[in-house]
């Protein structure tokens, strides 16, 4: 049997345990898969692009997991009551092929892209860092506030998007963790008043085109950056001039150049990958006044991550249900048979 997690599973599921918890225990899952970063078969993924938008494909597997995660980003979706953003995944098992999870993966996407925002700023942002910027206020935006609130202490936010109903949307789903709930929210009327003393700014924009939301002027020294929104050829936030002053860090790396800020960069510009920082092999953070830039377009890696994650917290809590995806057969090589016997007289037979 093949368990399936619908968008309203998932959903139960987060506001059970709250997306603190479950942003945190999706970080686990991917700090320990980064840290086996030589034991996955890993490619860059396959994206067919056309003027409205894109659909990838992202596969990644090791010895003992196989997962996909099949993904959108249509900029102009909303206007027809759609997400931006729309996925599922599957997760496989290597030795038999049999397929474990059938999962959503919208809902999914936006928790595991916070908790890899958080563990990266975990080493790439000053220590003691309590503000962040957040420039774009849509359908990410919550979870990335939250689970900085949770995992790094973050207790200031400063808010701007240029359509003020996101930020609206924004100050309203948050106001339970607002004032005695930890967290000070206020609305900017800029990108730059937003940045202005920001230790993090994260920039989360769904615009598919080269874009310059965030410049080298707006920036002071020691700020960590977690640059989201740009995760597709053609896309990107920040100016050349602001990436080449600041340290890169990314995913995997055959990837960002093709998709992330380093479009805009030469092939011999220097990155270093998140995982490698992790094990403690190249460094991270330098000093106090060291510009760190986490260039996120989002990959595979961190997919199969969130599968096992909600795998096991779906198993735990009694979330979601069982299918026949594929069959369980008496006689694996008469397909045809219990095909036409019928699913009930199939099951009295066996």
């Amino acid at each position: 049997m093949t368990r399936f997690i619908d968008f309203h599973d998932m959903a139960h599921l987060v506001r059970q345990l709250g997306v603190p918890r479950v942003c945190r225990e999706m970080g686990r899952y991917i700090r320990e898969d980064f840290l086996r970063w030589g034991d996955f078969h890993k490619s860059a993924r396959v994206a067919h692009h056309s003027p409205s938008g894109v659909i990838e494909l992202m596969p990644v597997a090791d010895e003992s997991h196989y997962a996909f995660k099949y993904v959108n980003g249509h900029p102009g979706n909303p206007a027809l009551n759609l997400p931006t953003v729309m996925a599922f995944g599957l997760l496989a098992d290597v030795a038999t092929g049999r397929p474990v999870l059938l999962s959503e993966l919208t809902l999914t996407t936006a928790l595991r892209t916070a908790a890899t925002s958080v563990l990266a700023a975990g080493v790439l942002a000053r220590p003691g860092a309590n503000s962040m910027a957040l420039i774009g206020n849509g359908a990410q935006a919550e979870f990335q506030a939250l689970a900085f609130m949770d995992v790094l202490g973050i207790r200031d936010l400063r808010l701007f998007d240029v359509d003020a109903r996101a930020t609206d949307k924004l100050l309203r789903n948050l106001a339970p963790h607002l004032g005695s709930g930890g967290l000070r929210a206020r609305r900017c009327a800029s990108v730059a008043e937003a940045v202005r003393g920001a230790d993090i700014v994260t920039t989360i924009t769904a615009d598919k085109r080269r874009a310059t939301v965030l410049g080298e002027g707006l920036v002071a020294p020691g700020t960590h950056i977690n640059a989201v929104g740009g995760d597709c050829p053609g896309k990107t936030e920040l100016s050349a001039e602001l990436v080449r002053c600041a340290d890169v860090f990314v995913e995997y790396e055959p990837q960002t150049r093709a998709e992330g800020e380093l479009q805009q960069m030469p092939a011999d510009f220097a990155v270093t990958e998140l995982w490698e920082v992790l094990a403690e092999r190249r460094a991270g953070r330098k000093d106090a006044n060291q510009i760190t830039l986490f260039d996120s377009v989002g990959f595979a890696l961190e997919d199969l991550s969130a599968l096992r994650c909600v795998n096991q917290l779906a198993r735990e809590h009694g979330v979601g249900r069982d299918i026949d995806l594929v069959p369980t057969m008496d006689d694996p090589k008469d397909l045809y048979g219990l095909a036409m016997r019928g699913h009930d007289a199939a099951r009295l037979a066996a």
